[in-house]
This record gives structure tokens, sequence and C-alpha cells, in this order.
């Protein structure tokens, strides 16, 4: 019986008895269903042949204390580990559970299909098979960081990361042992690096404590790497910094991690960027933003102005008559990249400049300009709402 059938029938309900039925009800419903359901009895009719060979294999296992108890235990497992969505199971393939399709990389289906592997007595998925067969491991995953210039960080860059991480240990080539000498199969484990640990009629598979789930022992460790077999080791990659990139984004470059062992493939590198601020230019999601300064003449009566923008020729911005201080005008594909290729737009806010200083000409002009603006008019509504409760 196989370990799929554990875990999608329920043999109970097959022969129609409670969990806690004894043997002499169980013996009692499967003489009955036999009976109803025997080929000899059904002559030609193919569902009463499968519903037979459904309840004699129920009886198989309930009827066997031995087998009977594994099933139970099974069966108790948190969320059952059942097929399929009824039960509140999983809804994945049974097959991809037992490591019968998947990658490298060890993904949730595999780790399941090993620890089920180990109750029935098989191991995991491994590089080679028989004595001294050792795991493909992935290497580990490494975190850096990089700081770009504003135009770097819209544009993109190829970028050269020194990164340290754990690799083969260059002395032993990964073997663990002095020049000279190579590591024996472990004793233990013959070289699976895992060993069972028996509970009752099943039995879990775990790192071998006398390899630490390398497969190998060594008797006369390596001095650089003291018999682990790896290292801790500078290299140096070009990295490619996509445009558009944001301050405080995590970008991942698959495979671009600490080398795996035992053929495993490698690990990934993920890159924090840090931008470097524009001491014009701001950026609002995929809009650059910019702050322009006209002056009180530009703003109350209109006016072309020239802005510019990051990376190309400045453009006219036309301003209509009566723009308040802090207005945005939008200046469209003039932002940074998005992930598509297209362009976010450039932000323009007007900023009024007041004068610090002015001269006899102006204040004139600006004496009659406030003698007809009625600035006591125009703050009127603004008192009066005050008052109220």
């Amino acid at each position: 019986m196989s370990t799929k059938d554990y875990l999608e029938k329920d043999y109970y309900k097959v022969l129609g008895v409670s969990k806690t039925a004894s043997q002499d009800e169980i013996k009692k419903a499967y003489r009955k269903l036999a009976r109803k359901y025997h080929p000899d009895a059904n002559k030609g009719d193919a569902d009463a042949e499968d519903r037979f060979k459904e309840v004699s294999e129920a009886y198989d296992v309930l009827s066997d204390e031995k087998r009977r108890k594994e099933y139970d235990t099974l069966r108790s497992m948190p969320g059952g580990f059942r097929g399929g969505q009824q039960g509140g199971g999983f809804g994945f393939d049974l097959g991809d559970l037992f490591g019968q399709t998947g990658g490298a990389g060890g993904g949730a289906g595999e780790r399941l299909g090993d620890l089920f592997g180990g109750l029935f007595g098989r191991g995991g998925t491994r590089t080679t098979t028989g004595p001294g067969a050792r795991r493909a491991r992935r290497g580990a995953d490494v975190e850096t960081e990089v700081t770009l210039s504003f135009g770097k960080s819209l544009s993109g860059a190829t970028v050269p990361l020194r990164l340290t991480s754990e690799a083969a240990c260059p002395n032993c080539r990964g073997t663990g042992a002095r020049s000279g000498t190579v590591p024996r199969v472990c004793p233990s484990c013959e070289g699976t690096g895992l060993e069972t640990r028996n509970l009752g009629s099943f039995g879990f598979q775990e790192p071998c404590k006398e390899c630490r789930g390398r497969g190998l022992v060594v008797d006369d460790p390596c001095p650089n790497c003291h018999g682990s077999g790896r290292a801790t080791g500078t290299r140096t990659i070009q990295a490619r910094i996509p445009a558009g990139v944001k301050d405080g984004q995590k970008i991942r470059l698959k495979g671009k991690g600490a080398p795996g062992e035992n053929g495993g493939p490698a690990g990934d590198l993920y890159v924090n960027i840090k931008v470097r601020p524009h001491p014009v230019f701001g950026r609002s999601g995929d809009n650059l933003t910019l702050t322009v300064p006209v002056t009180f003449p530009e703003a109350a009566l209109g006016a072309e102005i020239k802005v510019p923008t990051f990376g190309g020729q400045p453009v006219t911005l036309r301003l209509p008559e009566g723009t308040p201080n802090g207005r945005t005008f939008r200046v469209r594909g003039r932002g940074a990249t998005r992930r598509d290729g297209t362009k976010g737009d450039l932000l323009v806010t007007v900023e009024v400049q007041v004068p610090q200083k002015v001269d006899d000409p102006t204040r004139e002009a600006l004496e009659r300009l406030r003698a007809a603006g009625g600035g006591d008019e125009l703050r009127g509504e603004l008192l009066r709402q005050a008052r109220e409760e």
C-alpha cells in the first residue's frame, strides 16, 4: 500500500464503521460488504468489482493492529495532509507532494516528500543514488547595499558590488580534508547525511549527528576551514541596476548569492538601494518634482517661463493670470522611467517671491496696488467666520 493511499482514503468510511470500532465490528462490516460486492454475485459489473477491491483494501489495513495504528497516526496529524480540498486539506497534487515533480531549490512539496518518505523508509531527493549519495544544497541568500546618484537611479547603471559570503574552501576545494587526504563516507548514514529517528511504527529523518548532514567524515581536517569545507571569501560582481529605482527599494538578482553545495543552485542577491538627493529635483512615485520661483507680477499678470527638465532641454511653462502661490503644473513624460518603459511626469510648483528690498518707484507702484486691492475686504469673510461659535 502506498503512502498516497494512507492520506487520501478514509478506510473507516469505506467500511461504514466508526474510528473506535472494535475488530469484531470491522470484520462484521467487511463480510457484509464483501458478500454484496463480490464479483461472483455481480457478473460484468465493473463498479461492483472496484468497490469490492476498496472494501478489501480497507479491511487489510484496519484488521491489522500495527497498520491501523500507523494509519490513525498519520490521519491525526494537523490538517490531515489529505489531497484535494476535502476535510480542510491542501489544494495540491499528491504527485507533487511526494517529490514526483518539482525543481531544485527544495520547495514545500520536496520537504513534505522527504518527511513522509522518512515515515515509510524512503529517503528524499539526492544528487545521486545508493550509498554515499549526498544532497544538493542551495546557496545562502546574500544582502548588500549600493548608493546611487539621483541621475543613475533614473537612468539605470551597472555597478561593481564587492560581496562577502561563504563558498567552497579554496585550500581543500570544499572537501574539508587537509591537502593530500580525502574524507570518508559517514558510517552512520552511509553518506546520505540523514538518519532515521524511530517513533513507534514509523520514523522521521533528520540530519546525521555524526557528520552534521554532510554525508562525509573528515579525520584530518583542513586547517583553513577546520573541516567544514566552507570558507568566507570576497568576490566582485557587476550588477545591473534597472532604470527608475527608488530610494529604499530592494531588488533581487537571482542566482547571484552564495554558491550552492554538491551541485545545488546559488542563492539570490538582494540589493538595498540608497539614492543621494538632488539639489533641484525631487521624486514622488514615478513623477519628478520641481519648485520654481516666480515674481509677483508674473503670478498676477501671467507669464511664460523657462523651467529645467532632468537630463533634457528646458521647457516653456505658461502661467495664467492670477496664478496663486503653491500651484502645481504638470509637464507630461519628463519624470522617472516606469517598469514598462514609459515615463512619469514633471510636477512644477510655483513659489511667489516677495522682494526683501524695493526702490522708490516700485514702492509707489505697490502703494497704489495696496490702496486698490482692498485688503480689509479680502479678510472680512475670515473675520466673520472666526466669530461664529
